[in-house]
């Protein structure tokens, strides 16, 4: 797992209160290949449908790349896209219920874009096709990144939650509810299946292979 990833996410959403309970739990993986690396997002949803606190985010573009690669953000949040390299990007997502394009823009300059429906938004670049990202905006602002052996924890109000591990190797999240109370509590084991996950290669913003050029490794 990204170690940066995980501090932007672990205890920049979570506003834990003085009456918050710990909550802990452990994923469990199938059908992963050993070489495979895969992240991994567990959120704590609210059955009473509390309001959940949007906020600002993040998805820079860097040596042709998207960092980070994964973000998690509650709905309703606003994700900057800045570009760090000195050349020209047009990021796109073609990814239901809002599909968008950002345009052409150049080094230093920045787009943003709102998120308000719960989605995951698989994001490219129009021009350089080894760029990709996932935005996956969730209904809550409880949400966290396990460690390397699938461990998670969480600081939660008392209340009724439905707890889902999101992975992007799995076709299907996996989730369970729960009830917190004032004393710290542990989750039954999530299993996460990515024993059906096949690498595509995607299609440009107008739904077309990309041209042979831009898998050019000199192309701008």
């Amino acid at each position: 797992m990204k170690k940066g990833f995980s501090s932007l996410l672990a205890l920049l959403f979570l506003s834990a209160s003085a009456d918050a309970a710990s909550v802990t739990g452990r994923i469990r993986f199938t059908g992963r290949p050993s070489a495979a690396t895969a992240s991994v997002i567990v959120y704590a949803e609210p059955v009473d449908g509390r309001r959940v606190q949007p906020g600002k985010f993040t998805l820079a573009q860097r040596n042709k790349t998207f960092l980070p690669r994964v973000l998690a953000v509650p709905a309703g949040s606003t994700v900057i896209f800045p570009n760090h390299d000195p050349i020209f990007h047009n990021v796109f997502s073609l990814s239901r219920p809002n599909p968008f394009d950002l345009g052409l823009y150049r080094a230093g300059e920045a787009k943003e874009r709102t998120f308000a429906a719960p989605a995951t938004y698989r994001v490219f670049c129009n021009i350089h096709p080894q760029m990709s990202a996932t935005i996956l905006v969730v209904p809550t602002s409880y949400i966290t990144e396990p460690d390397n052996a699938g461990n998670y924890r969480f600081d939660l109000p008392a209340g009724r939650y439905r707890v889902t591990a999101w992975s992007e190797r799995s076709l299907q999240p996996a989730t369970t509810e729960i009830t917190v109370g004032e004393s710290p509590q542990t989750v039954s084991e999530l299993i996460v299946d990515e024993s059906k996950f096949v690498e595509a290669q995607h299609k440009n913003k107008f739904g077309q292979d990309y041209p042979k050029s831009a898998f050019d490794g000199k192309k701008n």
